[in-house]
């Protein structure tokens, strides 16, 4: 990797070279899709998997190549270099991609805490709220002051299909991305718009996380097809097969929730058909439609197993979390719950105590009023 030392400066005039550079963390499906296209799209990326899962970016060291196929750009990515050193992370570039599960933040904010430079901006991709659990963790840590942002969802629908090959079905051409504190929305927004063209700002990161569509549509599909999961081993297509109108119909129940608890918190939250539209899954119309009529999603086959992110990631950090912000407004979530619950029962655990709560996200005791004074800034009072 040359100039591994040498960090790159999104925030001035520092030269074109310097502002190609970009750090990938994380080794899924996400990040190596991510890493790959960035690479073929001409910027010099550095990937850093956390030591603990090192596994996945080392079959890359000797080549450092990824091989992307799929609809979007394609061919054999070089990238700059992969590390677990988190400082040679944050010095190759001052802009940082982290795409791991939700899970995985805090782990991932400790790591970085201490490193972090000020004026740094990391993304989550997606962050389901995550950047309030990462802010906690850097305040707590004394860290200089970041930018954090997140996206409503994945930039891509994507997978990586072997240790060095990945496949993008389709780029989401209007990823929704919050910013924190939201009064640095100008400032990141312009190269979160290069890397990811036509990312469009939510006014802050709560109504991106309440934006998110994987919560939505994830549990109700894989709970309600959970024979069938168990029985093909995931070999049946999710959206085209497992997402049947009656399916829709408690997806568009989890849904009506969650518009409500946006209108308790003042915020006008889009339906999620009109989220995945948007965010070019499929045609306007009702949700059946935009499923039914989608290119991207049709691909997509179906967790191989029941214990999936589907439902360890999008309950505990998805549903759960929002029925926790539901709380002190009062307001009532019985689909969610329900969803909660079965899964719960399905996988023996208690993903209601497991959530990321208001603690976790820092923003325990805030009233309305102060909470979003505190998403504008970044200071609690």
């Amino acid at each position: 990797m040359r100039d591994q030392n040498c960090r790159g400066n999104w925030l001035s005039d520092g030269g074109e070279a310097m502002n190609k550079r970009v750090t990938v963390l994380g080794g899924g499906n996400t990040a190596f899709s991510i890493a790959a296209k960035l690479s073929l799209d001409g910027y010099e990326v550095l990937l850093w998997e956390h030591p603990a899962f090192a596994w996945t970016i080392e079959p890359l060291r000797e080549r450092l190549i990824i091989h992307l196929e799929g609809t979007s750009v394609t061919g054999s990515a070089r990238l700059a270099g992969v590390t677990t050193d988190v400082r040679q992370a944050t010095a190759w570039s001052d802009w940082l991609v982290c795409s791991v599960p939700s899970y995985a933040h805090k782990p991932f904010a400790e790591a970085f805490a201490k490193e972090l430079k000020a004026g740094q901006i990391l993304m989550l991709l997606p962050g389901n709220l995550g950047t309030l659990e990462f802010a906690k963790v850097l305040r707590r840590a004394g860290a200089p002051a970041c930018i954090l942002a997140e996206s409503d969802t994945a930039p891509y629908v994507c997978r990586k299909i072997a240790s060095d090959r990945a496949v993008i079905w389709g780029v989401v051409p209007a990823l929704g991305v919050g910013v924190f504190p939201a009064e640095n929305i100008p400032e990141a927004l312009e190269p979160i718009a290069r890397l990811f063209p036509g990312a469009l700002a939510y006014a802050d990161v709560l109504k991106a996380g309440l934006s998110a569509l994987n919560p939505i549509v994830h549990p109700p599909g894989v709970l309600l097809n959970a024979g069938r999961v168990e029985r093909s081993r995931g070999d049946f297509y999710f959206y085209e097969e497992g997402v049947t109108p009656g399916v829709v119909t408690v997806i568009e129940a989890l849904d009506r929730e969650r518009l409500a608890l946006g209108t308790a918190y003042g915020i006008g939250l889009k339906p999620v058909a009109e989220g995945f539209a948007n965010a070019g899954f499929g045609p306007h119309g009702d949700l059946w439609s935009v499923i039914n009529g989608s290119r991207m999603l049709t691909a997509l086959r179906a967790p191989g197993q029941l214990d999936t992110r589907w439902l360890t990631e999008d309950l505990p950090y998805g549903l759960a979390t929002w029925m926790a912000l539901a709380e002190p407004l009062g307001v009532k979530m019985p689909v969610a719950l329900s969803l909660i619950t079965l899964g719960s029962a399905l996988l023996g655990r208690d993903f209601g105590s497991e959530c990321r709560d208001l603690e976790a996200l820092g923003i325990e005791g805030l009233t309305p009023e102060s909470l979003f004074r505190y998403l504008t800034t970044g200071v609690r009072s």
